[in-house]
């Protein structure tokens, strides 16, 4: 996947659930967060964003089915800002609908477009609810009367959490078990040990498990999709803990910068991982 941009890292999630191979997987997921019971893969078209077509963009899965555009969002770190994110993903997925259709928006006659969904999955380490609302509203001042409202479900995907969502799509339930098993296996927190607990959980898997032929045959891949999210969690604890220790803006300006290079990030979505606050982050502007 993503042969086209070699920028862009796929996670682990939406290459089980993002990609043509596996849109059974996709369909599963969608009639279990939903509650539908669609049977015919061929119903879900893939609209997930790449850079190469917008350019420092890119979202998890997004597809089109029925009259619903569905967004996910896999989160191994709690995110608050996500309802802003799924925003502007929405936006240029609205912009690629209407273009692909050569609808006309400026046109007498009202579009008919299709209905948003957006979901993040959750499966970091700290604790958070099976399901909680996250708003957009959230971020505006207390009281603000605004125009605009995003609305993002969050779901707990650890496994163990939100069972009835997890056995009712089992390449969900499986992709939570994996995950938990390699938190289990890596004992001591660093590549080496990871990448001998990600073989460990693969090769332990029990036969039974729908994702294990795939998994197994895109071995290398998976091992590196992993490292890179693990690469990225410990980094991003390590900058959160700096700033919260020496709460300095050079701390904080520094930490940003590392995640701009490390991540090929730019410096909104470096201050989104480090939770800066808003009045907070039109200083730090100032000093790049």
């Amino acid at each position: 996947m993503s042969a086209d941009n070699p920028q862009y890292k796929d996670r682990l999630f939406n290459f089980l659930f993002g990609s043509e191979e596996n849109k059974a997987w996709t369909l599963s997921l969608y009639n279990a967060v939903n509650g539908s019971a669609y049977t015919d893969p061929s119903v879900i078209e893939i609209t997930t964003i790449r850079e190469v077509m917008y350019l420092g963009m890119h979202n998890d899965v997004s597809f089109l089915i029925a009259d619903a555009m569905t967004l996910y969002e896999q989160q191994s770190t709690y995110n608050p800002n996500i309802p802003l994110r799924l925003l502007q993903y929405a936006g240029n997925l609205y912009e690629k609908f209407v273009k692909e259709r050569k609808l006309n928006k400026y046109g007498s006659e009202l579009l008919k477009l299709p209905v948003p969904k957006l979901v993040v999955f959750y499966n970091g380490r700290k604790d958070q609810p099976d399901e909680k609302m996250l708003y957009l509203s959230d971020s505006f001042p207390k009281g603000a009367e605004s125009d605009i409202e995003v609305r993002v479900r969050m779901l707990n995907v650890n496994f163990g959490r939100n069972q009835e969502l997890l056995n009712a799509c089992k390449p969900l339930r499986e992709y939570a078990w994996l995950v938990e098993e390699v938190r289990k296996n890596n004992t001591s927190h660093d590549e080496t040990g990871m990448s001998s607990a990600i073989d460990k959980a693969i090769n332990e898997m029990p036969n039974d498990f729908v994702i294990k032929p795939f998994l197994e045959a895109h071995r290398a891949e998976v091992k590196g999709m992993l490292l890179t999210e693990y690469n990225e969690a410990e980094q991003m604890e390590l900058f959160k803990e700096d700033g919260r220790r020496e709460g300095e803006e050079n701390t904080l300006v520094n930490s940003v910068k590392k995640l701009m290079a490390n991540m090929n990030w730019t410096m909104e979505q470096a201050m989104d991982a480090l939770s800066i606050p808003k009045d907070q982050r039109e200083k730090l502007e100032d000093k790049f």
